[in-house]
């Protein structure tokens, strides 16, 4: 891009003619290397390459000028290499309700859009943050322009005066907002309506009837629609939400539930159970619907508990006529966000959905709604229903009411929006049979269930999405290369099934996210299909309260992953050959095996007295380092197994190997002060180049070898590892150390740091284990002339360790420098 522009900045220094001329050429050039050198449309969107469709050059005015002019740029993506802008001389006569739409939105609900506009023979232009410039939207639409990148993800797509200037300089006669971002905004609605674009929605005064929950709770109560106690203003503090709920007056006690008086989406809203929970609870909904929609006041009304979520889809043409598409069953709910819809909602009664339906109809005839809005309503045990809200925009679920209807929401709403009558568009209600079949919507999003879904972010390796009879997808920024980024909505694809029958809608859409494969990022499937297995969920009618009483629906199901392990082995193996930490240098491995010696034990080796063992297990550190004093003889410590001889031995050796010598190794070293097996170098080889599981490891050895101390290598604050690590991870790993098997924990440090020491020291005695420090010795102790490293050093050393509260002293002479005379 920025060479394109450099380019094209010099050939405006040229005359007009050579400037149009010059443009023309590079515009083809790059054209033509463009189609050349991409083999898909998303490889061209990851290529971010930008054409300049049209620039409006004025000769007379100059570049600097020019420039400010053109803050904005008409961009042009094209979809396939042998596509080509549509043709707009070749449509003008064609009755189309608008010569361009755009959609104001991002990710699967822009991509719907374009597609609707494509489809009605509308050409479409969209918008897209820097941080979005890969993803699939852009590409779906006839034109992309680039929003203002200085400015945060979000807050882009929230530049009202920025969108609007887009379109003036544009000719955008259309906007679709599509849901959340600016979709309620009401001065997004009137600016646009203003600078004389269609806003693809509601009326203003509908979005300030139903944005404001207040405000629709009065519409609501005119029209004679049930609503739940609650209060008729927005508190602005919790104090004042208290005051409201003690008076008697208003027939609301605890619990209630807390709303945001601009809240969507599930944001906003909390569960007060007492009176104590109210300042908490309050203060979080407030700040969030402030952060989300920049008001934080909420209204109180008496919590249902254990209701249903039943909302209706309706259209109105904003002369009072308005049509319902029946209802949908959104109960299944995570923190009052929807998580898989239904429709139609199965096991309500006739009279209720008649009621509902009548209710929500009369309510929206009322307000003279115009376009497409979503009436939700509470429904208790005994089938009373509630008036909730209204949400005036398409709706994430939409999905599921064009699969049982056959009507294309988003394509009505551009045609109500062009100022097409319902009738003009053949939506009579009589002419909206009754559903005979079910359809059913869930959310796969790159959240990890086992981390209380917290969005997951990197790149997609692998995205094959599912097909077969009765599935649809609404994707979105999902293809394999995708970077998923943690500045938007974590909504990856939306799948729906449609079939005779609720289970069998279930039964498809389980199949679908089964066959659903996504690799690089974490995702929320294994939970959606937990709740498309429950009985419960399959058998009967679930409440809002069915995910918080079945926590169980978070367990993750384990995705092996086989494929594509094994590709990338075969490919390393190929490219790089065998790997050679595991052994493949060198000439081929001999074939003979090894000789294994059997020992027995001498009569009465192994119990003529009790062992530094079982010292340690029945009397604890202090006794076996008592014992250790006592003893008459040489004590050795065997380090075979651990890391003595590991340019050689260590980093070949492998568990099995050591098991094999078990039977031999405990006989012949009963009488062992301890063999050093584990820690320092040896977990790092174990997991790192020998593939091996170091606990596995030492769990497996101690049970070989179960009347030998067994010890280790401690590197203090460091554990086992080359870089200090949190306390609590250090105390933990002693722990489970001790548990595993482990006896003895030298702990040294090799420049004698104390203070590095002190916290293996603790952590290795809280755990129980035998408290070994070492000493690294260096220097010559018997020449008084060699500075700081003389005897006086060593024994004020040894103070301080033993005031640490240790158990054994060693002495570790790092290269072979301690001799006889000093050692005397």
């Amino acid at each position: 891009m920025t060479l394109l522009r450099a380019a094209t900045r010099a050939a405006w220094r040229r005359s007009s003619s050579n400037a149009a001329a010059t443009a023309a050429a590079s515009r083809r050039r790059l054209a033509s290397n463009l189609i050349r050198t991409r083999s898909s449309a998303a490889a061209a969107a990851a290529a971010s390459v930008q054409l300049v469709h049209r620039l409006q050059i004025n000769p007379t005015v100059t570049t600097g000028q020019q420039l400010q002019q053109h803050q904005v740029y008409r961009l042009h993506t094209f979809n396939t290499p042998d596509e080509r802008p549509p043709s707009t001389e070749k449509l003008m006569d064609a009755a189309r309700p608008f010569d361009k739409l755009l959609a104001a939105n991002r990710g699967e609900i822009a991509t719907r859009i374009l597609r609707a506009a494509t489809e009605l023979g509308i050409p479409s232009a969209g918008i897209y943050s820097h941080e979005d410039r890969f993803t699939q939207h852009r590409y779906k639409c006839d034109q992309a322009f680039q929003l203002d990148g200085a400015k945060p993800p979000v807050a882009q797509y929230l530049d009202i005066p920025n969108i609007v200037q887009i379109c003036q300089q544009n000719g955008v006669q259309a906007v679709h907002p599509g849901y959340g971002f600016l979709s309620e905004n009401e001065h997004f609605a009137k600016a646009l309506t203003d600078a004389g674009i269609t806003f693809v929605g509601p009326t203003v005064e509908n979005l300030q009837t139903f944005g404001d929950k207040t405000a629709a709770r009065k519409c609501a109560i005119n029209a004679k629609v049930p609503v739940v106690a609650g209060s008729k203003e927005a508190f602005a503090t919790a104090d004042e939400a208290k005051e409201w709920i003690a008076d008697p007056i208003n027939q609301c006690d605890y619990p209630v539930i807390v709303k945001a008086l601009m809240g969507g989406g599930g944001r906003g809203i909390r569960i007060v159970p007492t009176e104590a929970d109210l300042p908490s609870m309050f203060a979080q909904a407030s700040n969030e619907a402030a952060t989300a929609f920049g008001d934080g006041r909420c209204f109180v009304e008496k919590y249902v508990e254990k209701p249903r979520h039943i909302e209706v889809q309706c259209l109105g043409d904003g002369t009072g006529n308005v049509v319902h598409l029946w209802d949908r069953d959104c109960s299944v709910q995570r923190r009052h966000q929807k998580v898989i819809e239904l429709a139609p909602a199965e096991g309500l009664p006739q009279a209720t959905r008649r009621q509902i339906l009548s209710d929500a109809v009369r309510l929206l005839s009322q307000a003279k709604y115009r376009n497409a809005g979503t009436v939700e309503f509470l429904v208790d045990k005994r089938g009373n229903h509630y008036f909730m809200e209204v949400n005036p925009r398409v709706q994430v679920e939409h999905t599921v009411t064009e699969e049982i209807t056959g009507i294309d929401i988003v394509q009505n709403q551009i045609m109500i929006a062009s100022g097409k009558s319902l009738e003009e568009l053949g939506l009579n209600q009589e002419d909206i049979p009754e559903p005979n079949a079910f359809a059913m919507q869930c959310r796969v999003t790159t959240e990890d269930p086992a981390q209380d879904f917290r969005p997951d972010t990197g790149t997609i390796n692998v995205f094959r999405m599912p097909c077969g009879m009765g599935i649809r997808l609404d994707d979105g920024p999902g293809f394999p290369g995708a970077k998923i980024t943690p500045h938007y909505d974590s909504l990856l694809v939306k799948i729906t099934s449609r079939a005779r029958t609720r289970k069998d809608a279930a039964r498809k859409l389980e199949r679908a996210i089964r066959e659903f494969r996504v690799r690089g990022v974490k995702t929320n499937k294994s939970f959606l299909l937990n709740v498309l297995r429950h009985p419960d969920f399959l058998d009967g009618v679930v409440d809002t309260g069915f995910i918080a009483a079945n926590p169980h629906l978070m367990d993750p199901l384990r995705e092996q992953d086989r494929a594509q392990k094994l590709l990338r082995y075969i490919g390393n193996v190929i490219v790089n050959g065998t790997p050679k930490e595991l052994g493949a240098v060198g000439p081929p491995p001999s074939t003979v095996d090894p000789f294994i010696p059997k020992i027995e034990p001498n009569p009465g080796q192994l119990d003529s007295k009790p062992s530094l063992k079982k010292i340690f297990d029945t009397q604890g550190p202090e006794a076996f380092a008592r014992a250790v004093r006592e003893n008459k003889g040489l004590l050795l410590t065997d380090t075979t197994w651990r890391d003595a001889h590991q340019s050689l031995l260590a980093t070949r050796m492998r568990t099995i190997d050591m098991l094999n010598i078990s039977d031999a190794t405990k006989v012949a070293l009963s009488n062992a002060y301890s063999l050093e097996c584990w820690g320092g170098a040896t977990f790092d080889v174990a997991m790192r180049f020998l593939r091996e599981d170091p606990w596995e490891r030492l769990a497996n050895l101690r049970e070989a070898v179960p009347d030998i101390p067994f010890q280790m290598l401690l590197r203090g604050a460091n554990a086992v590892g080359y870089t200090s690590y949190p306390d609590n991870v250090v105390y933990q790993f002693c722990k489970v150390a001790k548990e595993t098997g482990m006896d003895v924990f030298r702990v040294f440090d090799s420049v004698n740091y104390i203070e590095n020491m002190r916290l293996g020291i603790v952590a290795a005695g809280q755990a129980g284990g035998i408290v070994e420090a070492a000493v690294c010795y260096t220097g010559d102790v018997a020449d008084p002339n060699r500075g700081m490293y003389n005897l006086e050093y060593y024994l004020n050393f040894a103070k301080e360790l033993e005031a640490c509260g240790i158990h054994v002293l060693a002495i570790k002479d790092m290269a072979g420098l301690f001799k006889p005379p000093a050692a005397k």
